[in-house]
């Protein structure tokens, strides 16, 4: 299995689509994995995997502006309200008993 180290800068919608699925709410204290990179720099970086990598994102809140902004993208894409009062539910107060 691969294992990429990945920057906020460089995500791709796939790996963007997975944080955003495995952490809808953002990603807390206990999801963050700190690492030392060949620099010998701290590195702290959350983790999502698809079946061949494992993705370590860089963590900055940069990145959790990115997957917020994302995910708001996201919801527009499914349409606006207007679609919802298009559609005809008939009253249950006109029913008959």
């Amino acid at each position: 299995m691969r294992r990429v180290i990945v920057d906020y800068k460089k995500l791709t919608n796939e790996i963007l689509t997975l944080l955003v699925e495995k952490y809808p709410d953002g990603y807390g204290d206990d999801d963050i994995i700190s690492f030392k990179n060949l620099k010998n720099e701290t590195v702290e970086a959350v983790e999502v995997r698809t079946e061949d990598t494992i993705y370590l994102v860089k963590v900055s809140t940069r990145l959790a502006n990115t997957m917020e902004n994302f995910e708001d993208d996201e919801d527009d894409d499914f349409g606006s309200d207007e679609s919802i009062s298009d559609v005809d539910v008939p009253d249950e107060s006109d029913d008959e008993d």
